[in-house]
């Protein structure tokens, strides 16, 4: 197949890129731990591309580097499939589409309920008011959280208002709220008057003494110059160590059921919001693993994400700073085997429930534990305690300032679409996989650790594309995009960008249960019951030999179910009316 984005000199081919990262991330199996199955069959993963597109409009190999990581959660997954289901006399093969790849990094995008999208104003009227201080919801509180001047020039500054908002704009000099302000433009007008009043240092101790999520928009080189940048560039995407304690190998539970899901009878618990940490136990979750997501009903969260995040999981709340909500915790933790942790660092360390006391809690029970995390900046280094999210890392590591020199501007801009929140709940979803496989084979409790900023460090370290391949990609792209700048936000970003894929790839969008000979759709339809209406996803990835690795239950909203063990059982799906359409 001719690929466009090909100099004349040398074609470039996004489905053998993706086999060399694969193979980059192969060679470092030893670093990151992961089973020793996964070098021995890496031949048996493969790649594929019905289009053999650069899909996204993004200096950097974000399709690539997805199915790459993809294939290494497939091998991981096969692993644990020989030790359950018993080994054949080939390998299992992995194989991994670049469309679907670049589905499972925008899915939210790609999301639906009752056939209205994210973008779609009508879509709240279909949600869970989970928005409780209106931070996504009202347009001036939104951006808060957004790429702005400061009064240096060529210096830029992300201030992030989180999902509270008033914090960061009173630092800045403003009102948490001003109905009175509604236009698009206007709101970034004020917004950034009041943050180019501030330099960079100015808004760094501002922060810091709020303890407010904001970076500096640093040029990569200018990162790995700091401190920190100069630590973290050294260490792997990834890590999974063991804990202290000493436990005996627990197997995965005996099954009689006929399944080939590598995870069923496993017991996830989800203390996470937003993007990357419940995208790492969506997977768990398509793996087959009983997922129950547990949040605060006094936390806010994002309610649209919940229609993609949530799926195949239950979801409880539960306040963990009353007595009767760590009673009822504590008895979820007496059974759990995966504990994800997405809250800002060291927050459950301060109840009590960090990877060391859940080692210890293991030992005592005789059954190994696996904790991961999933944070914005590591976890060595300087920086490692603050919070931050997919925009931050993005502004931090110099990703935003090569998206911006790619679009021919002299300012950083934040790429569309949340992929660094993708790509390391992948990561995190792989260090769980791998913690389970090493306390079924030598015993032990484990710790998996997966940041966004670590993402974006592999994705520089793969490398951009080159200069041949980016002016190919821009001659293609539509004069809406080249209009964007680095005050707009991330959803108008976004659907602009969306917007031009629809019309150069309708391939990418042909809807679940559509019959089309050029390809399969990259989603699926459920009726959910919580939701009482039909909602499109985007399906699994990976396709592995002699594994289930489809969802069993469709998605809900947070608190839609009981903090218990026993009701997932006791629903085996069906689920009532949740099936797939």
């Amino acid at each position: 197949m001719t690929d466009q984005f090909a100099p004349n000199t040398t074609r470039y081919s996004p489905v053998l890129e993706t086999s060399r990262i694969f193979s980059y991330l192969c060679d470092q199996s030893e670093r990151l731990s992961l089973p020793a199955e996964v070098l021995e069959n890496k031949d048996q993963v493969s790649f594929s591309s019905s289009h053999n597109e650069i899909y996204f409009p993004i200096p950097f190999k974000e399709t690539e580097t997805l199915a790459a990581l993809k294939g290494i959660e497939g091998s991981v997954a096969s692993a644990i499939a020989d030790l359950r289901f018993g080994r054949g006399a080939q390998p299992r093969s992995v194989q991994v589409s670049l469309e679907g790849a670049t589905a499972f990094g925008c899915q939210a995008y790609m999301a639906k309920i009752d056939g209205l999208s994210k973008l779609d104003p009508n879509v709240k009227a279909r949600l869970k008011d989970t928005d409780l201080l209106a931070a996504q919801s009202n347009g001036y509180r939104r951006m808060s959280a957004n790429l702005y001047k400061t009064k240096v020039p060529d210096e830029f500054y992300h201030i992030h208002g989180s999902l509270e908002a008033t914090q960061t704009l009173n630092m800045i000099g403003l009102e948490g709220h001003r109905p009175d302000l509604t236009d698009y433009e206007e709101i970034i007008k004020v917004i950034e008057a009041q943050v180019q009043q501030y330099s960079v240092p100015e808004l760094e101790a501002m922060n810091k003494e709020r303890k407010q999520a904001g970076v500096p928009a640093l040029k990569h080189a200018d990162f790995i110059k700091t401190p920190h940048g100069k630590l973290n560039v050294q260490e792997p995407p990834w890590k999974v160590t063991r804990l202290k304690g000493d436990v005996p190998p627990t197997p995965f539970p005996a099954t009689n059921t006929g399944s080939k899901k590598v995870l069923e009878g496993l017991k996830v618990l989800e203390l996470c919001r937003i993007i990357a940490g419940p995208t790492v136990t969506r997977i768990l979750a398509e793996y087959g693993a009983d997922v129950l997501k547990i949040t605060s009903p006094n936390l806010s969260d994002v309610p649209f994400f919940q229609v993609d995040g949530n799926m195949g999981k239950h979801a409880a709340d539960l306040d963990l700073k009353t007595e009767s909500g760590r009673e009822q915790f504590e008895k979820l933790l007496a059974e759990v085997d995966v504990v994800v942790d997405g809250y800002r660092p060291g927050a459950l360390e301060k109840l009590g429930y960090g990877p060391k006391h859940l080692a210890s809690l293991a030992e005592k029970r005789g059954k190994g534990i696996v904790y991961v995390n999933e944070n914005c900046f590591g976890y060595e280094g300087e920086w490692a305690g603050r919070a931050g999210w997919q925009q931050i890392a993005d502004c931090v590591t110099g990703i935003a300032w090569a998206q911006g020199q790619f679009m021919g501007l002299s300012t950083p801009v934040v790429p569309p679409f949340p992929i660094s929140d993708y790509g390391t709940g992948c990561m995190g979803a792989i260090a769980a996989l791998t913690g389970l496989y090493h306390r079924a084979t030598v015993g032990g409790s484990y710790h998996g650790k997966a940041s966004l900023m670590h993402y974006d460090l592999l994705l520089f370290a793969v490398g951009q594309y080159s200069d041949d391949v980016q002016a190919k990609l821009r001659s293609v792209q539509p004069a809406e995009f080249f209009k964007l700048r680095h005050c707009d936000s991330v959803d108008r970003i976004s659907s602009t960008v969306l917007k031009g894929m629809h019309e150069r790839f309708p391939h990418l969008y042909i809807g679940a249960g559509v019959q089309s000979e050029e390809c399969q759709p990259l989603t699926e339809k459920w009726f959910s019951n919580a939701y009482d209406a039909e909602i499109e996803v985007v399906k699994s990835v990976a396709i592995i030999d002699g594994v289930d690795n489809q969802f069993s239950r469709a998605s809900r909203p947070n608190g839609s179910d009981r903090a218990n063990w026993e009701d997932f059982r006791s629903q085996e799906e069906g689920e009532g009316d949740n099936r797939r359409c």
